[in-house]
């Protein structure tokens, strides 16, 4: 796969492509479908097969005041997208510029004369170009008479149902907000998770028999989901290796905490990892996160709760095998 960059004045030399567009946060199962369409079209035409996606949400340039709650970093969506055998990937850069222009000027000027684009797969719930009084009532059939007067053969991807529910990311922030990560998980088609390092904590949790790596998140958009005890798979810097644990999401009330704070117990693991780079993926919510009397007593649901995930865990490598 190659992955380009475009730049306002550089025009790439591609060859004539079926693609699709949008931002691809996720690069959920909805994605995955909408790719496998675009790959059986362009090998079906003899095409190459592209996706175009931006390196910043759209809303974030057309609302200021927009605080995006993100599936994936820039770089996490360019690696999955890598795993769907697209020929191409094309990040265009949003701005103001290109906020403003038409889905028309977009298809002509973007779409055809730079990207080489001669059909184009549309997912069932996607919208371009600027929002005018005229844009706002624009759609398919719209892109589909452009496409007619450009050159551009416009096809409508189906949504992708599971369980009778329309896969995007908007459902599957909508689970992790509520700390529904299996769902999440189902949706996405492969665990949630959440890059950072590791930084100095409270050391509460070393003083009653639980020490914890405390989890600064690489990128202030990404969604952190509902407070609460999950399962968890913990990766640490480039090592191939998954190591089990649970991690607690939220202020810590039985310290008497007020700030907000992501800490994991990795479990039969005891070395120095401050400052390195660490992967959290998230396999199911335990609890929510409550007060308790004392640090003893947290101490004792904390034993429980590990008890619990270890047997989550082995479940689950059992269903696997």
């Amino acid at each position: 796969m190659d992955i380009i960059r475009l730049k306002d004045t550089v025009n790439p030399v591609l060859p004539a492509s079926v693609a699709t567009i949008g931002f691809f946060d996720g690069v959920h199962r909805g994605h995955q479908f909408l790719i496998r369409q675009v790959r059986q079209e362009a090998q079906a035409s003899g095409l190459s097969s592209m996706v175009i996606t931006f390196d910043q949400h759209p809303r974030q340039v057309l609302a200021q005041a927009y605080q995006p709650h993100l599936l994936t970093t820039l770089d996490e969506k360019l690696r999955r997208l890598s795993m769907t055998d697209i020929d191409y990937v094309v990040v265009l850069h949003f701005d103001s510029d290109m906020a403003s222009l038409s889905a028309f000027d977009f298809m002509r000027t973007v779409l055809r004369d730079r990207l080489h684009v001669r059909q184009l797969v549309i997912g069932y719930d996607n919208r371009f170009g600027h929002r005018s009084a005229l844009a706002k009532s624009e759609g398919f059939d719209d892109y589909v008479r452009y496409g007619e007067q450009l050159g551009i053969r416009v096809v409508h991807n189906p949504a992708f149902l599971l369980n009778d529910v329309k896969v995007s990311s908007s459902v599957v922030r909508s689970f992790l907000s509520v700390g529904e990560v299996e769902l999440a998980n189902q949706c996405l088609g492969y665990p949630f998770m959440l890059p950072g390092h590791v930084v100095h904590g409270y050391q509460e949790g070393r003083r009653i028999g639980f020490p914890t790596a405390n989890l600064s998140v690489d990128d202030d958009s990404l969604l952190i989901p509902e407070n609460g005890v999950y399962a968890v798979r913990v990766t640490i810097g480039t090592d191939a290796v998954a190591h089990e644990g649970m991690m607690n999401i939220g202020t810590r009330p039985t310290f008497d905490g007020d700030k907000r704070t992501l800490e994991v117990n990795i479990f039969d693991f005891d070395a120095d990892i401050y400052g390195q780079p660490v992967s959290v993926a998230f396999m199911k919510r335990l609890r929510a996160e409550k007060r308790f009397d004392s640090p003893a007593r947290l101490a004792e649901q904390l034993r429980q709760d590990e008890r619990d995930i270890r047997a989550f865990f082995v479940e689950l490598q059992e269903k696997n095998n």
